[in-house]
């Protein structure tokens, strides 16, 4: 009879309570110009001001002076200016291989958040400004997953409410914010800032109402508007179940109802994620045992072909050695013949 503590209810029981006991970890990502570093500025001093204490890491190596204090600095191991000049890089080229360089060293990373993790209740996370330098990236993937693998963790995606004002890069925000979701495959939060200069009541109601959405665009009529139309009809679904809030990195408003999100995402990892990267680590550990004892089994083939040839080239090496020293007693028998 299968007890109690080891049905898969109690099993994702524990995995949540395990997962409430370590510290939130939040990704912030958001495109250039959306104050997403301000916006990470002000998430500390929230959380430092409710005595809910941050572990903050800053991995914009191009960044000339962080506003908020980092605990860990991607400049501090790499050199942003002297990997751009070594390699003979472009500003893109020198974050996106600075990313590379310090993904390579980010178990460390993780090592020194788990030695602290009894002290904090959340690790906030600050990005490139150059989004896809992170968010599409090999390195972006490596240090995300090895986060999501060892915390809760959940992405917020900062969008600029005034420039979202505009239905078109609503829409691109939106779509970007989904490809994120599905890539990192881990929840996302949706903080529309800047809501001092312009309420995001907006950007609610077309996330609820297709055909006020579709009003704002009949001013446009550019084969743009036409493509942002038949694309929204895609994102319907994706609206249904996204965690979004207005805040404003300014003034501070609307950070209770973030960290709400927070938690809602937080809860979401250990419910939905978490068994799902657990599959994944397991699927990717029985690949890599399958691959390890395939190299073992090729190993002791190539090892055993060696040895049969060895013994092979021993047993030739031995026949001549006879043959050569039979030679050596015909000659020496013949000469005694001769004589």
């Amino acid at each position: 009879m299968e007890s109690k503590a080891d049905t898969p209810d109690a099993e994702m029981t524990v995995s949540a309570s395990q997962s409430e006991d370590k510290p939130t970890c939040i990704i912030v990502m958001g495109m250039a110009g959306s104050g997403k570093t301000t916006f990470v500025k002000r998430l500390c001093s929230y959380l430092s001001e409710k005595e809910n204490k941050s572990y903050n890491i800053n991995l914009d190596p191009a960044v000339i002076q962080s506003p908020f204090p980092a605990h860990i600095d991607i400049r501090d191991s790499v050199k942003y200016k002297q990997v751009m000049k070594k390699y003979q890089l472009g500003p893109n080229g020198a974050i996106l291989t600075s990313l590379n360089l310090f993904a390579t060293q980010f178990d460390q990373v993780i090592g020194l958040i788990e030695k602290k993790q009894g002290d904090f209740k959340h690790i906030v996370i600050d990005t490139p400004g150059q989004i896809e330098a992170f968010s599409m990236s090999a390195s972006g993937q490596v240090i995300t997953e090895s986060l999501a693998c060892s915390f809760p963790t959940v992405i917020v995606y900062v969008i600029d409410t005034v420039r979202a004002e505009n239905p078109n890069t609503f829409l691109s925000n939106m779509l970007y914010a989904l490809s994120i979701m599905y890539k990192t495959k881990l929840p996302l939060v949706c903080a529309f800032n800047k809501t001092d200069i312009l309420s995001h009541e907006f950007a609610l109601t077309w996330m609820k109402d297709f055909e006020e959405f579709e009003d704002a665009l009949n001013s446009d009529k550019s084969y743009l508007s036409t493509l942002s139309r038949s694309m929204s009809l895609v994102l319907q679904e994706f609206y249904e179940n996204l965690n979004s809030c207005g805040v404003s990195a300014m003034t501070g408003i609307g950070f209770d109802s973030l960290l709400e999100s927070v938690q809602k995402g937080a809860k979401e990892y250990a419910e939905i994620f978490l068994p799902d990267i657990k599959q994944r680590m397991a699927i990717n550990e029985a690949q890599k045992k399958e691959f390890e004892d395939k190299n073992i089994q090729e190993f002791e083939s190539d090892k055993k072909e060696e040895e049969i040839e060895a013994k092979a080239k021993e047993e030739s090496d031995e026949l001549n050695n006879n043959l050569e020293s039979m030679y050596k007693d015909f000659d020496s028998l013949l000469k005694d013949v001769n004589q």
